[in-house]
């Protein structure tokens, strides 16, 4: 099977990626081999092909947001970040299984959707409808989950203002979860596209900052320059929720101009598998406008340098032949 691996990790000029020939992988105990149909593709992908994130093993095949089908069955599945956990430690039995510290991750710790095949654990892959365009239902699964978790983390208040900065994949669909549950939202973001994109979908205004004091915040960039003037923006007890794997460095915090009033700063670290199946079944019962940008499967390169580049408006996906 054909298969991208990080070769090098490096900037996307660099070339850290490389297209190879691989055996189908064989699955193990408890895992199903899934036949790829669609893989989207994230901005973590762009993190461990440039470095950001360490790479856990040599020649990794990035993807995490796959959507294909189990060999032998014909099943329609998805597979997202959350690979495994151990199941045993408080973490997990709390319920809070995302901040296991033996948990695994898909295209990181093993091979992921960037390929023709990957094998999967069996109890960490969704059921998915099979008359749905599989690139469709890619976003969904880490641009749409992740969103949904940093919706809950911001604690955004029914009816409240909510600024997103930043406007990708996981934006797009988060603004429309929350102008769906009545939220006004605010929209900052330097790229023109984006900014027609988000007042095309319901943003009540897309600029350089919020118009009005917040109730809420996500921020989606991986930028830490902006972590002050997203606290700053925020009203009296508001929260900004961090949404992102990697951040740059964060400059020094003014007591009172960035936290006092109870102001509040959260990170979003993963999901556990009940966010993603109630993110799932709201999504198919009310599915949002998922923006696509459509890729072929030799062009992943040309996806994640378009990413670093800012040149995707909503999701880039990989489409299989």
């Amino acid at each position: 099977m054909r298969a991208w691996v990080v070769e090098r990790p490096g900037p996307m000029a660099s070339g850290p990626l490389a297209l190879v020939e691989r055996e189908v992988p064989e699955p193990g105990p408890g895992e199903v081999l899934v036949r790829v149909e669609a893989c989207g593709v994230c901005r973590t992908d762009l993190h461990l092909a440039e470095g950001d994130l360490p790479p856990r093993r040599p020649r990794t095949t990035p993807g995490h947001q796959v959507v294909g089908r189990v060999a032998g069955t014909g099943e329609r599945v998805g597979v997202a970040w959350l690979r495994s956990t151990c199941g045993r430690c408080r973490y997990c039995r709390r319920g809070t299984e995302n901040l296991c510290p033996g948990s695994a991750y898909t295209g990181w710790d093993a091979d992921g959707g960037f390929a023709e095949y990957l094998a999967a654990p069996a109890e960490y892959v969704y059921p998915l409808p099979g008359d749905v365009p599989a690139e469709r239902l890619a976003p969904l699964l880490c641009a749409g989950i992740i969103g949904y978790r940093a919706l809950a983390r911001c604690d955004l208040p029914e009816g409240g203002r909510l600024g997103i900065y930043g406007f990708g994949a996981s934006a797009h669909l988060t603004a429309q979860a929350a102008i769906a549950r009545g939220a006004t939202v605010h929209v900052v973001t330097r790229s023109p596209a984006a900014r027609a994109l988000a007042l095309e979908l319901g943003a009540a205004s897309a600029g350089d900052r919020p118009p009005e004091p917040l109730d809420a915040a996500i921020l989606f960039a991986p930028v830490g320059d902006l972590v002050p003037p997203a606290l700053e923006a925020l009203d009296r007890g508001g929260t900004l929720a961090i949404a992102g794997i990697h951040l740059t460095g964060v400059p020094p915090l003014d007591y009172d101009r960035h936290l006092f009033q109870e102001r509040t700063l959260r990170s979003v670290t993963a999901n556990t598998r009940a966010d993603g199946r109630a993110y799932l079944e709201l999504a198919l019962a009310h599915p949002p406008r998922v923006t696509i940008a459509p890729y072929s499967v030799e062009n992943a390169a040309l996806a994640l340098a378009d990413l670093a580049n800012g040149q995707v408006n909503g999701a880039a996906v990989l489409v299989m032949d």
